[in-house]
């Protein structure tokens, strides 16, 4: 018997609590105010448009709806980016998908027992993957635990350490390094690595689509180091279930990327074949019919918008209570999540004491707090960190 996954074991302990005032703050998934599941009201009139359509069941091609690729690119690149002309893309099963692709190809062609670094911390599946794909996973600095925010001097000291030429994995947005890309993006640059950026929140993070892209942007425009993208669509189009998602590699010409659109043609046939083709129909519609583009951005800012406000009022009540401890970082971070500091034994009173779930390195799904509970949540962990 295998071990339970970490945060789909804390969704499992919350559906077993019989507590009235439960919250489940460990999957990332966007909810109403009201606690409940959204679909965006663009996604539902995409989906009457395709219903409309009579549209057949066929296989998609090994790289997915062109439509949805050729869309999906230009909303990460930019529409007028020159990069497109030379961007070997393929659609993928959501980011987990274009992770494992992207892992895949790195292992076969980047490097001899290629390793990839990851961020400490990173999200949870990211090492797994590349371990599955065989290559080795290493570290480089990224959170302080003594402020909850980011060691911008280590990443930096740690970035330059690494052997040059190495797969770093950058977090495109919702991960903070806000405002200190250009640092990175210098070391990164002067090392010769490789930037393999896992983009999962783009317009979720701060409600704006571009601004969420720049950093991503900033990279191929540079032109100095090879760039690779793990799209999402899961978050942004709350798709989970639908498994929307592209990956790709900016070639150096137009040459290149037929040659590596080739072998990743070749990586998907026995992996998965060709993927799924109603959530790429949906992305696509909402992508490329501007009334139902701009109703999709306008609902992401909402969405965004959400949860920034959970974050000022969880942090505001806190304060309220009189805690000692600082909580700007709640505000200072961004996107879904935020590492709370909370200690792992911290973590177990709340479950065992306040029935509040999340996973054991402290991180909460803001998406999971409303107007009803943050209050609750607030004077719950007020409690198991005064001592």
């Amino acid at each position: 018997m295998g071990p339970p996954d970490a945060i789909l074991g804390v969704t499992e302990a919350f559906k077993r609590d019989t507590d009235p005032r439960k919250m489940n703050l460990g999957v990332g998934a966007y909810r109403t105010d009201e606690g409940k599941p959204y679909v965006l009201n663009a996604v539902r009139k995409a989906e009457q448009s395709l219903l409309a359509q009579n549209l057949d069941k066929e296989y998609l091609p090994i790289t997915g709806l062109a439509k949805f690729t050729s869309a999906a690119s230009e909303l990460a690149y930019g529409a007028e980016s020159p990069a497109l002309s030379r961007l070997a893309i393929t659609q993928s099963i959501s980011g987990t998908g274009a992770l494992r692709i992207g892992g895949a190809f790195l292992e076969k062609f980047y490097k001899t027992q290629p390793t990839i670094y990851l961020p400490t911390p990173s999200w949870g599946n990211h090492a797994a993957i590349f371990r599955d794909c065989g290559m080795k996973v290493g570290k480089y600095t990224y959170f302080d635990p003594s402020t909850n925010g980011l060691n911008l001097s280590g990443m930096l000291e740690d970035l330059k350490a690494l052997p040059k030429g190495s797969a770093v994995l950058l977090h495109a947005c919702a991960h903070n390094p806000t405002g200190q890309w250009a640092q990175i993006q210098q070391v990164v640059e002067e090392r010769e690595h490789l930037a393999f950026f896992d983009m999962a929140y783009q317009g979720f993070a701060s409600g704006d689509a571009d601004r969420d892209a720049a950093a991503l942007r900033t990279f191929v425009s540079s032109g100095k180091v090879p760039v690779v993208l793990s799209q999402s669509f899961a978050k942004n189009m709350g798709l989970y279930g639908e498994r929307v998602g592209t990956f790709s590699v900016v070639g150096a010409d137009a040459a290149e990327k037929d040659r590596v659109l080739s072998q990743i043609k070749i990586l998907v046939r026995p992996m998965y074949s060709n993927p799924p083709i109603n959530g790429a129909r949906i992305a696509a519609e909402v992508l490329t019919n501007q009334e139902l583009r701009q109703e999709w951005l306008g609902e992401v800012k909402y969405m965004a918008d959400r949860i920034i406000g959970m974050r000022k009022q969880l942090r505001g009540r806190l304060e309220e209570l009189g805690s000692k401890k600082p909580w700007n970082h709640i505000t200072d971070q961004i996107g879904m999540f935020c590492y709370t500091g909370l200690k792992p034994e911290q973590v177990d009173r709340l479950a065992q004491e306040f029935h509040v779930y999340l996973t054991r390195d402290g991180r909460v799904s803001m998406a999971g707090i409303s107007s009803g509970n943050v209050n609750y949540l607030a004077e719950s962990i007020h409690a198991v960190t005064k001592d």
